[in-house]
């Protein structure tokens, strides 16, 4: 079956948008149209099935949770580098320079990667901060990094990347990285060893009790709507010890969700100095 020959109705495409809005709150614009023809021929093609509305209702009525992920995976955007938005690491480092200062040796800290993709950010958090300060190798420092994609995880888990992705780093930068010798590098074991990757639904049920230091959730609530957003936002500042840190994507901000943070600098929030599980008490 050619490509051209799977056609995309309104209805179908209402459809579609319907269930990725049920199952991720990914709100799809008109404009994804060609997107979703693109991502979805492929599977629908796969399933040998005719239409896109019989891959709904085969998603509907029989579809096991392989096809509802694959599903979600093919409709998710990753765009990801290492060090992006770079005045994001700087604060965070300024940050953790005072917690060290007040903490004692070996004290839990705690950050979140939310919507991690392919891994670069929650490795570059761990790079740059084992940089700076190479004491947090004897602390109880752990980054969690999710996403709702499970291909991505597989990818981020192995922590090998094509060695273009390095280009424009400083060598301060690139000194942790190791060269592989087949145009790939890897991220250092000190680092891998201190991310966990999980599948997570931002939408659905965090198992994860926190509270954390840090959370990192950028460019991924352009994907979905107002309400969402704002529930997401306050669902994070529960998660957060107080006087903590949100950073989220540059076009992005807080909405109805903010309530309990003030902006401290382009796109990073904190958290009052009385948490919101202290207040709800």
């Amino acid at each position: 079956m050619d490509q051209a020959e799977i056609s995309l109705s309104n209805r179908e495409f209402s459809r579609i948008k319907t269930r990725v809005y049920a199952v991720a709150g990914i709100a799809l614009s008109d404009a994804k149209r060609t997107l979703v023809i693109s991502r979805l021929s492929r599977i629908v093609r796969a399933l040998n099935l005719p239409s896109f509305d019989s891959y709904i209702d085969y998603l509907e009525c029989n579809g096991a949770a392989v096809d509802s992920q694959d599903f979600v995976n093919a409709l998710t955007t990753n765009l990801t580098r290492f060090y992006r938005e770079d005045h994001h690491f700087a604060h965070l480092r300024s940050y953790i320079a005072g917690l060290i200062g007040t903490r004692p040796r070996g004290s839990r800290l705690r950050i979140w990667s939310a919507g991690c993709s392919t891994g670069q950010e929650p490795y570059t958090i761990g790079m740059d901060l084992l940089t700076a300060f190479p004491e947090l190798k004897r602390w109880d420092f752990k980054i969690l990094a999710t996403d709702i994609d499970t291909a991505v995880l597989a990818k981020a888990a192995g922590g090998v990347y094509p060695a273009s992705e390095l280009a424009g780093l400083s060598p301060e930068r690139l000194r942790p990285f190791t060269s592989l010798g087949d145009g790939t590098i890897s991220v250092p074991e000190t680092v891998r060893q201190m991310v966990s990757f999980k599948p997570l639904n931002l939408i659905g049920h965090w198992p994860m009790k926190g509270p954390f230091d840090a959370i990192f959730c950028r460019n991924v609530a352009i994907y979905f709507d107002r309400p969402t957003q704002g529930n997401v936002f306050g669902r994070f500042r529960s998660m957060l010890a107080p006087e903590s840190f949100l950073y989220i994507g540059h076009s992005e901000n807080l909405g109805s969700g903010g309530e309990g943070f003030r902006l401290v600098g382009r796109t990073i929030y904190q958290t009052s100095a009385i948490s919101s599980k202290q207040v709800a008490a």
